[in-house]
């Protein structure tokens, strides 16, 4: 293939660096694949361009409609797909890898676009939590939200995953507004500019909302300031490095960080070698130290087993390795590929190096039996290699330095608070897997060493095939972890979004909280005036439309009937002595389920209309008890609105039902789906 020229793109267009640009090697031949270098680029002309341009644009949009530009990026990824499979080969990964970065960095984009649609409002403020009264007359409230950093993100990739890892930083600024100058790792960067340029091809990423950098970063950490945000993947003494920038420190910018971790797996005393969690536990060892060639930060660095288990667990995970076959990724018969990288190849083995003064080498130690495809000289290859640690308390290394390839330490345990002890001497990792079938077993593990994880699996048999296993991070869920790990999070679903957002606790008026939030609040003007709020579509709704209800009076006959119906005679329908007895009650008293019935009978408007469906209740609480004689009645007003998709959208509705003293009786959000 021929030699692929790597451009920036800056300022709104694609741009070669100045100067010598930086040769990339395939880790598979060693021949050269791409060129490039950031030379010449104006850093602190890119920063103001993203700030004032990007940062601007993006604000200009809705979550909603930032989340469908993700969404559309994700699909022309899908699109191309096997463009980036074929550069791929080239970073030593088998398409089994590669489809972990590829398909699985269009698929964060995907879920993140999916979840601010359904969880975010189609709005630019994000509310935080309920609203909290600080006066006694509530005129004077507070409300806690989200809204976006008027900066930049600087997201700092590492090698391993240059699609995914570029993606999982790029939906989750996106979607919260905040424009990105993306930087991939120089080794794998012509995968990452590949998928970077599919995405800007579709002249869908907003003027300034994302810039990519090929090469050094020059002074931008110089031209950073207090509502930028860094985002960091790499090595810990590169992250301190970055940490200890006079800019960071100085503004006080935001540094997110998911560095190296020796992450950790054990084998419950409860599981023998004939159970299953056995099996799981040795495939698992071996699968994550062979996927991506152990290149992945959440690989499994320390697989701990009870003491009489250690030569069973290491002659079955040895065996599972002997079925490994290496060689040029792009064969179908190839389970592990090459490094990132000759470089790459001597940093593994210098470390193993550190590590055989502590351990014995249990299998890899010796030279390949075959490389398929492939020149074992001019490629990055490596054998699998599993160490045996047997005194883990009389050793440092195996805690403290990370070969990062396929290589992981087997040791031993004397007791459940000695696995907890070893598993936390680590210093913080991005993940930790139990495998055993015994729940109070693991509820024991992850009460002593949770806090220092990010991520906590735990397998048996009953999950065993639906696990999506130690090694994987989701866009749900957090990904990062304590200490050690670099004491960062990324993605988490919304949590992710919010990390590059402010949050700020607005006081002011009920009508005020009103006007920023775009949510209806207690307290703030109501309109009660026809047509009734469920004839208006969704579109013309506005917040704040109400109905106040007539009363309708509770009998005893009432009461007994819904009993009898429903079949639920709990005493305190029933039973008047029973009821007196009762703290809460003065007497019979009516169903819950019985006032939220009624209730509806007083707001439903019947006819067919915009409202399609009751889509459940939210915050559903019955305040003060209703006897038979008492009369309840209902307001009903519009609180706020998110848009579904093209035909219908989400109306919640503030339900305050009170009784003949204006007391309340029960309150609760109703929601309800809309036509557009």
């Amino acid at each position: 293939m021929s030699v692929i020229t790597l451009e920036n793109y800056a300022l709104g267009e694609w741009r070669k660096g100045a100067g010598a640009p930086a040769e990339l090697p395939s880790a598979v031949t060693g021949e050269i694949v791409a060129r490039g270098g950031s030379g010449g680029l104006d850093f602190k002309a890119m920063a103001d361009y993203a700030r004032d341009v990007g940062g601007k644009n993006l604000r200009a949009l809705t979550f909603h409609e930032r989340a469908a530009i993700v969404k559309a990026l994700a699909q022309a990824v899908m699109e191309k797909k096997e463009e980036l499979y074929q550069l791929n080969f080239h970073t030593g990964a088998t398409r089994k890898d590669g489809w972990i970065d590829i398909e699985g960095g269009a698929g964060v984009f995907f879920s993140m676009a999916s979840k601010a649609k359904r969880e975010l409002p189609n709005d630019h403020v994000l509310v935080d939590g309920p609203v909290e009264q600080i006066s006694r007359e509530g005129t004077f409230l507070a409300q806690h939200i989200f809204t976006p950093l008027q900066g930049l993100a600087l997201h700092i990739n590492a090698f391993n995953f240059p699609v995914w890892g570029m993606m999982e930083k790029l939906c989750v600024s996106l979607i919260a507004g905040v424009p990105a100058i993306v930087k991939p790792a120089t080794a794998t960067s012509y995968l990452a500019h590949a998928a970077f340029r599919v995405m800007a091809d579709t002249k869908l990423f907003p003027a300034g909302a994302a810039q990519l950098v090929i090469g050094s970063t020059g002074d931008l950490f110089d031209h950073l300031g207090g509502q930028d945000v860094v985002s960091f993947t790499g090595s810990a003494a590169t992250a301190a490095k970055l940490k200890s920038h006079p800019a960071i420190i100085r503004e006080s910018v935001r540094f997110i960080s998911e560095q190296d971790s020796l992450n950790a797996c054990v084998l419950a005393p409860d599981a023998d070698a004939e159970s299953p969690e056995f099996a799981l536990f040795v495939k698992e060892v071996a699968r994550e130290m062979t996927v991506k060639a152990g290149q992945k930060c959440t690989a499994i660095r320390r697989a701990l087993v009870p003491e009489p288990m250690m030569d069973i667990a290491a002659n079955a995970i040895a065996e599972a390795l002997r079925k490994t076959t290496i060689g040029d990724p792009a064969n179908e018969t190839v389970r592990m590929g090459a490094l990132v990288s000759l470089s790459q190849r001597e940093d593994v083995r210098a470390k193993v190096g550190e590590l055989k003064a502590e351990t014995k080498v249990v299998f890899g130690d010796g030279p390949f039996e075959e490389v398929i495809g492939a020149d074992a000289v001019k490629g990055a290859f490596v054998s699998p290699m599993l160490l045996r640690c047997d005194n883990p308390w009389r050793a440092k290394a195996v805690h403290e330095v990370e070969a990062f390839g396929p290589v992981s330490t087997l040791m031993p345990y004397k007791s459940l608070d000695d696995a907890v002890a070893l598993l936390n001497r680590g210093g913080g990792s991005l993940v930790m897997s139990i495998f055993t079938f015994d729940p109070e077993i693991a509820r024991e593990i992850v009460l002593g060493a949770g806090s220092f994880h990010g991520r906590v699996v735990i397998v048996n048999r009953d999950c065993a095939k639906e696990s999506t296993g130690h090694g994987s991070p989701l866009p749900v869920l957090v990904h990062g972890g304590p200490g050690r790990a670099g004491g960062g999070e990324e993605m988490g679903g919304v949590r992710g979004v919010r990390h590059y957002m402010q949050r700020t606790a607005i006081q002011g008026s009920p009508e005020t909280l009103r006007a920023v939030t775009g949510q209806w609040v207690k307290g703030a003007s109501i309109e009660n005036r026809a047509p009734h709020p469920f004839r208006y579509r969704f579109s013309d709704l506005e917040i704040g439309k109400t109905i106040e209800t007539q009363a309708r009076t509770i009998s005893m006959e009432d009461i007994e009937h819904f009993a009898r119906f429903t079949g639920d005679t709990f005493y305190a329908h029933m039973d008047e002595a029973a009821a007196k007895a009762n703290p809460f009650f003065p007497g019979r008293v009516a169903h819950g389920y019985l006032i939220l019935s009624f209730a509806a009978g007083l707001f439903v408007d019947p006819a067919p209309g915009p409202v399609l469906a009751n889509y459940g209740l939210d915050e559903l609480r019955f305040l003060t008890p209703v006897s038979a004689g008492d009369e309840i009645k209902v307001r009903l007003t519009a609180k706020s609105k998110k848009k579904r998709n093209e035909e219908y959208g989400e109306v919640k509705w503030d339900v305050l039902v009170t009784n003949q003293n204006d007391e309340a009786v029960a309150s609760y959000d109703l929601l309800t789906m809309n036509a557009l």
